[in-house]
């Protein structure tokens, strides 16, 4: 009597080892947590190394404002009769510049710390603004004699003032004045400084400013444009540059030794008048603050209307990973294929342990990877992570299949794997139908070599 144990079916070989693949996807979805936990790692690791330089700055002005006084009128109710009370109130004439030119030169740094680096950056605005009254002030329901032009400021506004810089300049027609801090602008969130002068020359004409200071920051740099006609030049030796916000740079030159771009932004794009009587956060994309002009309060155009340069990282190590290990399952798809086949049509038996072995060896490979580019970097880190695997799967394929040969071919398949992986990391664009295609190509295969392979194994001899 004959006690061995009956061959089982190709169909159910090839539900074992989907069975097997199946199981290895929480491992896969388990690196996937490995992954994203690493990369809030490096966050916080590189919000740490920036505390305390100064975050992501947005600058915005200069802004003249003049105080005067109004008046108003409110109805209360006194011993059952209603009356009528004035009250004279302090209120603010906002008066952007009518031109205003910006000059930063963007110096960026490295910082490190253990594995992790942030980039931070100095730089130093330099530019100059001309101001000057509108003839027809009185439409905007303040007179020139209600002003208070000895109490006048220049105001700009820095969304973090604990970036500022030392040795600071203003000075307005060529007179110059002192820096105080505080007393912002909207679009930074009231953070910034200012500088008191006398207004009286806004009576007869245009006034000029000029201005230079620095500041500290990380990561991007914006403006908040708000001015007749601005034009904002800005450089710096970082060869990766991301120009976004509601802006585009109209000229901009981009090479491996840094970055030119200057800024065109015309008062009509932004949507809001020169001079107001209340400073609206307008462009700086918060539609929630209406601003006056007059009695009137006009909602703030709503959208981006900043202008914003990022200092991209060229690569992203851990977005590199993540995308490698999106590809884990055509990884263990494609080895567990040329397993199959050998078994089903080689005659060489492979076990449900074996699968899992070589799954759990395929799944292995993007752990080795995040750790190796944590160090090394990405491509090398590639490099080895792969190099150990293939080496490994094919030593034991070799012990599985019994045969160098057999073996050989896993480990060409796995190269080839490898290889198409890092071209699809490398064109991210082509991806999607570099992998379509090549699973069309497999799917081929394996039609093909299997055309007339009895799934079921009850198929008569006759009928093969």
């Amino acid at each position: 009597m004959d006690d061995a144990k009956p061959e089982r079916s190709p169909g159910r070989k090839l539900l074992f080892a989907m069975l097997v693949g199946f199981i290895l996807s929480i491992p896969l979805f388990a690196v996937w947590l490995l992954i994203y936990d690493r990369q809030s790692q490096s966050d916080t690791a590189r919000a740490s190394i920036t505390e305390g330089w100064g975050g992501p700055q947005t600058f915005a002005g200069p802004m003249l404002v003049i105080p005067f006084q109004d008046t108003t009128t409110e109805t209360v109710t006194e011993a059952g009769r209603e009356v009528s009370k004035s009250h004279t109130v302090w209120r603010e004439l906002f008066v952007a510049p009518t031109t205003v030119r910006l000059d930063s030169q963007v110096n960026p740094q490295r910082r490190q710390r253990s594995i992790y680096d942030a980039v931070v950056y100095d730089t130093v605005v330099k530019g100059e603004a001309q101001f000057a009254l509108p003839p027809d002030l009185p439409r905007y329901g303040v007179t020139i004699d209600r002003l208070i032009f000895d109490r006048a400021e220049i105001r700009f506004g820095l969304s973090d003032a604990r970036g500022v810089a030392a040795n600071n300049k203003v000075a307005i027609n060529g007179t110059p004045l002192v820096l105080q801090p505080g007393n912002g602008l909207a679009a930074t969130n009231r953070s910034g400084f200012f500088a008191w002068f006398d207004g009286a020359p806004l009576r007869t004409g245009p006034v000029k400013a000029n201005f230079s200071f620095g500041f500290r920051g990380n990561a991007n740099i914006t403006l908040a444009p708000k001015a007749g006609e601005t034009i904002w030049t800005v450089r710096s030796s970082w060869p990766s540059p991301s120009f976004t916000g509601g802006f585009l740079p109209s000229e901009r030159k981009v090479s491996d030794k840094g970055f030119t771009a200057t800024y065109r932004i015309s008062n009509l794009a932004l949507g809001v008048s020169l001079v107001s009587t209340e400073d609206a956060a307008s462009n700086s994309g918060d539609n929630s603050n209406p601003y006056g002009i007059g009695s009137r309060a006009i909602a703030a155009p709503a959208g981006d209307f900043q202008a914003r340069v990022d200092l991209v990282q060229p690569v992203d190590l851990y977005d590199q990973v993540s995308r490698a290990a999106k590809y884990g399952f055509l990884f263990i798809g494609f080895t567990f294929l040329a397993f199959l086949m050998f078994d089903v049509i080689g005659g060489v038996r492979v076990s449900t342990v074996e699968y899992l072995l070589v799954g759990a060896a395929l799944v292995l490979f993007f752990v080795l990877l995040l750790a190796f580019a944590e160090v090394i970097g990405f491509t090398p880190a590639y490099l080895v992570a792969s190099g150990g695997i293939i080496g490994l799967i094919t030593a034991y394929s070799a012990a599985v299949l019994r045969s160098w040969r057999r073996a050989g071919f896993v480990g060409g398949l796995l190269i080839a794997l490898y290889a198409v992986l890092y071209v699809l990391l490398s064109l991210e664009a082509y991806s999607l139908l570099i992998g379509s295609l090549m699973l069309f190509v497999a799917l081929a295969f394996v039609m093909y070599v299997t055309r007339r392979l009895d799934w079921s194994g009850r198929r008569s001899p006759a009928a093969a």
